[in-house]
């Protein structure tokens, strides 16, 4: 039977489709260094896990749509820690991260309406771009110049009668690169002179290195009507799998326009709400003992991949990942291989080919997005597989001499 054209045109994301691969090298007794995937393996802070534990409604009812009170009224006093002032009525609860870009594009967005990113950007934002029949129209960066941020020229010449918006992601999946006050502040102004939003996924921003701080988008209250935050639990408290996100503007348009789709998908998780407001009630020690450890593994991983012949590597400002180059003809055929046809020392890396973190054809073929999301001995590990790997690579699949 024939599937839709729409879903045909649907790509398979590169975190997650080589995973049958790393299935069936575990089953040969491989051990797979997962860096593809941004699962840390810090635990969830106790409170979190205390509150699942002792949930004890006789009932999982229905919740309210636009996410409970009680977890709005606590992300109102995390937030107040930024300077950020806002109420409850500014935040709506999404079903991750994930459902919060879908709904922004969907309403903010007819079929074929287009947004501006830049690219690399995170993957899965193509995908719900196809969902909502948005179009993206990139502005690249390099890894040159360490992925910054494109001039505001750049982004003006793809302005046009259809574009609805920009988007970024600041601390940035993939590159690591932490927007700055005034790159914000440029393309604020370039979207109050074309009257389009500027949309903000800020879920990293408490991990920012080398005493970089961090500028949320929500700063500028000068712009309020056109800023939307996408912000989420996932990985500032090492809880991926609840699911709990958000959208928060002082835009009430927007609000009320995002709760339509709220109230049709009914409401977001129940219990992981209370695991959520629980996470919020963690010592301030949890997090920065958290952006601490995740310098250290980026300072271990980076350094080490630096030693490998032909990888190029910068060092990443914030999140958890980077883009590297390796002296490859195509980085997924590579991690096919390193998957079904190498080892070392009965171990092997997983990694994101980063071609589909383009929306431009030809590009990031030989590139590749690392998570720094495991222990230092992992890392160390995973770096002495790729330096192998790459010489079995390029000697046997590319016919290269050393």
């Amino acid at each position: 039977m024939q599937m839709s054209n729409r879903i045909s045109g649907f790509q398979c994301s590169p975190i997650r489709k080589l995973v049958p691969y790393a299935r069936d090298a575990v089953k040969k007794g491989i051990h797979v260094i997962h860096l593809n995937i941004g699962q840390p393996d810090i635990k969830t802070p106790v409170e979190a896990i205390k509150a699942i534990q002792g949930y004890n409604d006789d009932i999982i009812a229905y919740g309210i749509s636009e996410g409970e009170l009680y977890l709005r009224r606590a992300l109102l006093s995390y937030y107040k820690k930024y300077g950020l002032s806002l109420s409850e009525d500014d935040i709506l609860i999404t079903t991750g991260g994930s459902e919060a870009i879908l709904f922004v594009l969907t309403t903010l967005c007819d079929p074929f309406d287009e947004f501006i990113i830049p690219e690399p950007f995170y993957t899965n934002v193509a995908t719900f771009a196809n969902m909502a029949m948005v179009t993206l129209r990139p502005v690249t960066s390099s890894s040159d110049d360490n992925f910054v941020l494109p001039s505001i020229a750049d982004f003006e010449k793809k302005i046009n009668k259809k574009t609805m918006g920009i988007m970024l992601c600041s601390p940035n999946n993939p590159t690591g690169h932490v927007y700055s006050t005034e790159e914000l502040r440029g393309l604020l102004e370039l979207c109050r002179k074309h009257d389009i939003f500027l949309v903000v996924d800020e879920v990293y921003r408490e991990f920012c290195y080398d005493g970089k701080s961090f500028t949320s988008v929500l700063s500028f209250s000068d712009y309020q009507d056109r800023v939307i935050c996408v912000d989420s639990f996932s990985k500032r408290f090492s809880m991926c799998g609840a699911r709990i996100g958000a959208i928060v503007t002082r835009n009430k348009e927007v609000i009320d326009s995002v709760l339509k789709l709220s109230q049709a998908r009914l409401c977001p998780p129940v219990v992981e709400q209370v695991a959520a407001a629980a996470a919020l009630t963690a010592p301030d020690e949890y997090v920065e003992n958290v952006r601490a450890e995740y310098e250290r593994r980026r300072n271990v991983l980076i350094s080490n991949m630096q030693r490998i012949p032909g990888v190029r590597c910068s060092l990443p400002k914030g999140a958890f990942y980077f883009v590297a180059d390796l002296p490859v003809d195509d980085a997924e055929r590579f991690a096919l291989f390193m998957l079904r046809d190498f080892s070392y020392e009965g171990n092997t890396v997983m990694f994101a080919p980063a071609e589909d973190f383009y929306v431009s054809k030809g590009l990031g073929k030989s590139q590749a997005r690392f998570a720094y999301v495991l222990n230092e001995n992992e890392l160390v590990m995973a770096a002495k597989c790729l330096e192998k790997g790459l010489k079995a690579y390029r000697r046997t699949v590319m016919g290269l001499s050393d």
